[in-house]
């Protein structure tokens, strides 16, 4: 079945293995992985979803495929860190991407010829967007961040931003087809540095449509599973000709999009979901199942691995632990003069514009834990430790990063009942599921993390995890799939 053109979609819109030291060798003769992040989807989802359902897709699709339970993404757990973690096998020191709202301290202002002092506020969401209300947009060239670079004044783009190859960009190396599809015009960030590594990129704005519209969302992720099936049935995402991709895949925003909403969400700690967010899983498992019987049309079914997962949870699940506080409070505490950038969700990450004031705002930090809902603050050796980089030799690496106590946003927003981007459970722990008829049903219950997909996406066309550089440089260990 051939899937209607853009237009007319947009019309109905109202770590633990030993394969880091020896790559894995191609088991089967597998041609294509399919990939999907489930926005928030915890891996208690998994567990609650498949019991009350247990004819679902995703359950069907555990019965032949390894179940990691104990996974984890990306910290920080932003949707930008979170796939880039999946994409390239690497954590945000080595990508260079904290958030989707950070700070680069060798950048310059749009507009500004590279004149002035270096440091700017790096954005990669709708506000880039020509029209950030339009389902179908494009970036505004003119909102880009500038660099200098090889004696000349430059604006960045989306993937001149990551620091790292990915897992596209080797696999057009090996003339292998690629294509991929998220959730607005900046993701073009996983082309890669090369600009190059997706033949077919689909990035409708999410913001778009009305978020609080359930049907709204599901609308918009419409888009994103007519994509897919489109590139099942040799298509490009337009419907225009192309050829079945080795890599593709895709993000789903409804589930996140809902445990944000009043009134739905969990019912309890046990992670019961509310009627609305039962709604918004079976309409990702109807989408998936939409996925199989492509597959199966086409005789692909066999030859596809399908990996589940997530780019980030979703924090609280328990909503008797929410607590809002408002961000102000915490650049008080430091001092809004000593600030760069400030980014916030249910963590806190500050840049300074002195590193040497640091220690000083840890300590007033701490001294206010209690006030300001602070589990841990990282700086100096702990957040080396922690994260792997030294603001003094990065300007990219937070010079304070906040652990939250579980259920707190520093927010003022009356509608929002979660949040992601955090270090605690409900943000981190999300599900592994590596799935195929050749593969045999297995509960994987060692530690791994979302990194270990690069490499064993790779590993699947029998090619050398070492090529890809974050892997390289963080050891990055493969899935023990095989």
């Amino acid at each position: 079945m051939i899937i209607p053109k853009l237009a007319t979609i947009v019309s109905l819109l109202c770590l633990v293995s030993t394969s880091y030291a020896i790559p894995q060798k191609k088991e089967k003769d597998f041609k294509h992985v399919l990939l999907i992040s489930i926005d928030g989807l915890h891996q208690v989802d998994v567990d609650v979803f498949t019991k009350a359902n247990p004819e679902s897709t995703i359950a069907k699709l555990l019965k032949n495929g390894v179940y990691f339970k104990k996974a984890r993404t990306s910290l920080p757990s932003d949707s930008f860190p979170g796939l880039l973690a999946q994409l390239t096998g690497g954590s945000p020191a080595t990508t260079g991407v904290w958030y989707d709202d950070a700070w680069d301290g060798t950048y310059f202002a749009p507009g500004s010829k590279c004149n002035g002092t270096a440091g700017y506020n790096t954005v990669w969401d709708e506000s880039l967007d020509m029209d950030p209300k339009a389902v179908v947009t494009t970036l505004n060239e003119t909102a880009l961040p500038l660099r200098k670079f090889k004696g000349k004044c430059e604006k960045v783009q989306p993937y001149q931003f990551l620091r790292v190859n990915t897992i596209f960009e080797v696999a057009k190396k090996h003339g292998l087809v690629t294509a991929w599809s998220d959730k607005l015009p900046a993701y073009s960030i996983v082309r890669g540095p090369s600009g190059k590594g997706v033949d077919d990129l689909f990035v409708p704005e999410i913001n778009g449509v009305n978020k609080t519209d359930t049907k709204a969302v599901e609308g918009y992720d419409t888009l994103h599973i007519n994509a897919v099936l489109n590139w099942i049935n040799g298509l490009k995402a337009d419907g225009s000709s192309f050829s079945v991709p080795a890599i593709f895949g895709a993000n789903f925003q409804s589930i996140s999009v809902t445990q944000k909403a009043i009134g739905a969400g969990y019912k309890d700690a046990a992670a019961t979901p509310s009627d609305a967010l039962v709604g918004a899983f079976k309409f990702v498992d109807d989408a998936l199942k939409k996925f199989v019987d492509a597959l199966k049309k086409k005789d692909l079914e066999n030859s596809t691995i399908i990996i589940l997962s997530a780019k980030h949870g979703q924090s609280p699940i328990d909503i008797t632990k929410l607590k809002k506080i408002s961000a102000k409070l915490l650049s008080a505490q430091v001092g809004d003069d000593k600030i760069n950038q400030l980014t916030t969700d249910d963590v806190a990450l500050f840049w300074l514009k002195d590193h040497k004031d640091s220690k000083e705002a840890a300590e007033k930090l701490r001294a206010n834990a209690t006030t300001l809902g602070i589990t841990t603050v990282y700086e100096g050796s702990s957040l080396k430790e922690q994260f792997g980089c030294e603001p003094t030799k990065d300007t990219r690496c937070p010079d304070i990063a906040i652990k939250t106590n579980v259920g707190v946003i520093y927010t003022t927003s009356a509608t929002k009942i979660a949040e992601h981007g955090g270090f605690n459970e409900d943000d981190i722990h999300v599900p592994i599921i590596v799935s195929n008829p050749s593969i045999s049903a297995k509960v994987d219950s060692s530690s791994v993390d979302t990194r270990s997909i690069a490499p064993f996406i790779l590993s699947v066309f029998g090619i050398n995890p070492h090529e890809l550089e974050a892997v390289v440089k963080e050891k990055t260990e493969t899935l023990p799939v095989f």
